[in-house]
Parts: structure tokens; C-alpha cells; sequence
């Protein structure tokens, strides 16, 4: 899937104007967690997040991340759509919440980029 189809299937409004439409999407992954998409989104995966500073954007790039969908028609500072514009990663809004639109792409084909972190993991949420 291309990022113009995945424009499409969200809803969405880009929100940089210099990307490439070409971009392959692999796959996704939701998290707002930005430490979870470091240990578990695998390259070329749409990002889902309620998320909006400018760190999801330097998170989307050390995880090549291949687009960052922000959910729920968030509007993100500033700082955040010039930081995408300078890295040329596709910044979208869409007005779809992070359930419908995890359903939506993968009933478009894409499959979880979301790596298994371990068993061993402890979260603290026992």
C-alpha cells in the first residue's frame, strides 16, 4: 500500500507537503508509548498514535518508520509538522479513532509490524 492509498483508507489530511507518495507501507502498529514503538515497530510500518510532539516524529525516524497517522483529528503543534516537513516523514490526521483505524488497515491487507518483546518483560501492570 502506497501512502496515498493509506490517505485514503483513513480519512486523512497530510499535513506536510514534501513526501513521498511512493513510500511502500508494510505494515502498522498502534502504540502512544513512544519506548514500546522503539522495542517493537519493524521498519516500513504506519505509526497510529494520539501523540502529537515533536518526539513521535523523532521516534518515527530511529524506527523508520514509514508514516505517523495521528488519531482522533488531533491538530499537532507547530514544532511537530515542521519537524516532519524537515524529515519528509508523511504527517496525517485522521478523525478516526486508533480501534477503527487498526481494523480498516488490516482489513486493507496490512499486517502488524509489532515485534514480541519477550514473556520476560515486566510491565509493572500485574
Amino acid at each position: 500500500m502506497n501512502i496515498l492509498e493509506l490517505i485514503s483508507i483513513v480519512n486523512g489530511k497530510v499535513l506536510i507537503s514534501n513526501f513521498d507518495s511512493n513510500v511502500e507501507i508494510l505494515g502498522g502498529c498502534g502504540a502512544d508509548l513512544m519506548s514500546d514503538v522503539l522495542a517493537s515497530i519493524e521498519p516500513g510500518a504506519v505509526l497510529l498514535t494520539g501523540l502529537c510532539n515533536p518526539q513521535v516524529i523523532r521516534t518515527a525516524l530511529m524506527a523508520d518508520v514509514a508514516a505517523v497517522v495521528l488519531v482522533r483529528g488531533k491538530k499537532p503543534p507547530e514544532a511537530t509538522i515542521t519537524l516532519a516537513q524537515e524529515e519528509g516523514i508523511p504527517l496525517i490526521t485522521s478523525p478516526l479513532g486508533m480501534f477503527e483505524l487498526c481494523g480498516r488497515l488490516h482489513r486493507a491487507g496490512l499486517p502488524s509490524l509489532e515485534k514480541e518483546v519477550g514473556s520476560h518483560q515486566v510491565c509493572g501492570c500485574e
